[in-house]
């Protein structure tokens, strides 16, 4: 992920292979799960890149596991950043980079995905930590 860190993100990785992110991008005080796919050329035929947004099983990744899918593809020295809502349904995408026909280049080097000044605040859990602050408080 050194493409992420050039940009000036924090990148992280997740210690063993039990998530199913591979690394962890914060902008911020935002930490985005990120998981990362590669293609190494273009289907012969067609000309476009598959990116398989799918684990090995084929289980498609959803909400609850990623933020955000990246694919770097080798050839073209290209970078998809997908937010998870636009690929979580599928088991593949493809992409054919520099096309208008495209539906996913708005995604190409869409690294400005990451940098949202604001996400859905993480709610505290009741516990001691809250009652240890009140008790500060007084």
């Amino acid at each position: 992920m050194r493409k992420a860190a050039t940009l000036g993100f924090a990148v992280a990785k997740p210690w063993g292979d039990s998530e199913r992110y591979d690394a962890v991008i914060r902008a911020g005080r935002i930490f985005w799960r990120v998981q990362i796919k590669s293609a190494f050329s273009a289907a012969p035929s067609r000309g476009h890149y598959r990116i398989k947004t799918a684990s090995r099983a084929g289980i498609p990744y959803t909400k609850d596991e990623i933020d955000f899918l990246v694919a770097y593809l080798f050839a073209k020295d290209t970078w998809y950043v997908f937010p998870v809502a636009v690929v979580e349904n599928y088991k593949s995408v493809c992409v054919m980079p520099g096309s208008k026909k495209s539906r996913f280049e708005r995604y190409r080097e869409a690294w400005n995905l990451m940098e949202q000044t604001s996400a859905e605040p993480v709610p505290v859990p009741p516990g001691p930590l809250v009652d240890i602050q009140a008790a500060a408080a007084t």
